[in-house]
């Protein structure tokens, strides 16, 4: 499966600062040295659906990551995959009337577009959950042979006291873990489980669905965790920098992919830092396919918002940070962006150095990008107020904001 195009990455001046994140696995932050190469590895869509700004939120923060990271002179190695079979999107297939890898095929493309729209930098490796299963099977064979896994009616299921760090990701209780379980795709109440917390690793052929050569395993497709599991270890190895995704990811999905990969090597952690996203709503509620409350961004660009827009809405609200969605977060987006441009239009400004380190400190500092927005608003105000003298000073912002905000002003 091939990724988006990439946006050129102007160069900067100087040389930007190691990041320092909120990590949920220990609940502060955490400075990460990753190396000459970083690497991370973000959750990607279940390709039902078009992208709403929930997905784009989400990605938008790990874009920043790699920005910042990319800014120390370091290479980046960033995976994502797309889960294009899984029941969401079967279900969803039946009830239009649609072929599901045809469906899938279709929203995936249509989520690169808004990925390149949005500036987005793509992954190195793109990777949908059917490709991977080659690479899946012998991962819930060994799980299995070790004594992790076992069997159930067919399917085969994890063990969580398998691993003696689980629940060290999301540090929720059995009762929390139980709750969330149900609600996310999992089976607690599935009788004849060794825990019910335990999650499905391979899941037997079921008549009318789709399915694979799983080996010893027989004929069926991969569960949810193990597919990020096997896609990860594959391309980044144990104990790489990132894992993220959105907040509501931490359980059961990143705890149970965790699991599987402490189980399947030995090592721990799988993850030096798990960094998750908060939740967009529109009217009181968050955004969700279920829900069907959604804002789309294929939407909002047909209607003609400028993506550039799009962008400086979601980057007006702290990654971390649950926020709602309404017509005044994209007006004052619009705004912001007619300031930003009229600014960097004139022939000179106010110096520009001092401002490129504040958006810096700024995003180094648990990526909070609503202060290198009132930086730059700074700089704005002031050039529209008395101007400047500095020939080069509009450049260096413009460059300055497209490298670390990717907002091409």
């Amino acid at each position: 499966m091939h990724a988006w195009p990439a946006s050129e990455v102007p160069a900067l001046p100087g040389q930007g600062r190691d990041l320092r994140i909120h990590d949920t696995a220990t609940g502060g932050l955490v400075t990460l040295d990753p190396g000459p190469v970083a690497r991370i590895y973000v959750c990607g869509i279940t390709p039902y659906d078009a992208t709403h700004l929930g997905h784009a939120a989400t990605y938008n923060a790990f874009d920043l990551v790699q920005r910042v990271w990319l800014d120390t002179k370091r290479q980046v190695h960033y995976v994502q995959n797309v889960t294009d079979v899984d029941d969401p999107l079967l279900e969803r297939a039946q009830r239009d009337g649609l072929d599901w890898a045809a469906l899938a095929e279709r929203e995936t493309a249509l989520f690169r577009e808004d990925m390149t729209a949005l500036r987005m930098l793509p992954p190195r490796q793109y990777i949908g959950a059917v490709e991977a299963i080659p690479g899946i099977v012998p991962l819930v064979e060994r799980l299995r042979d070790l004594g992790a896994a076992y069997e159930l009616e067919g399917d085969v299921y994890f063990s969580v006291e398998s691993d003696p760090h689980f629940g060290k990701v999301s540090g929720l209780d059995s009762a929390a873990m139980r709750l969330l379980s149900a609600e996310r795709g999992g089976d607690p109440d599935r009788p004849g489980k060794k825990n019910p917390l335990d999650p499905m690793l391979w899941m037997a052929a079921r008549e009318g669905e789709p399915s694979w050569d799983g080996g010893s395993l027989g004929r069926g497709r991969p569960g949810w965790h193990i597919e990020c599991v096997a896609i990860a270890l594959d391309h980044l190895g144990m104990g790489f920098d990132i894992q993220g995704g959105g907040s509501d990811l931490a359980f059961p999905h990143h705890e149970m992919g965790a699991s599987h990969a402490q189980a399947l090597t030995g090592e721990f952690p799988m993850a030096k830092a798990y960094v998750h996203a908060g939740m967009v709503a529109l009217d009181g509620e968050k955004m969700s396919k279920s829900k069907g409350n959604l804002v789309f961004v294929s939407k909002l660009r047909h209607d003609g918002v400028d993506p550039a827009a799009i962008r400086l809405a979601l980057l007006a609200h702290h990654y971390r940070a649950d926020w709602e969605w309404t017509d005044q977060v994209l007006q004052d987006a619009v705004d912001r962006l007619g300031r930003w441009r009229a600014a960097v239009s004139r022939p000179d400004g106010p110096p520009a150095e001092a401002l490129v380190e504040e958006i810096r400190e700024a995003l180094a500092n648990d990526l909070d990008a609503p202060a290198a927005l009132a930086a730059v608003d700074r700089w704005a105000a002031l050039q529209e107020e008395s101007g400047g003298t500095d020939p080069g000073a509009p450049g260096v912002v413009s460059r300055a904001v497209d490298a670390l905000l990717g907002v091409a002003l």
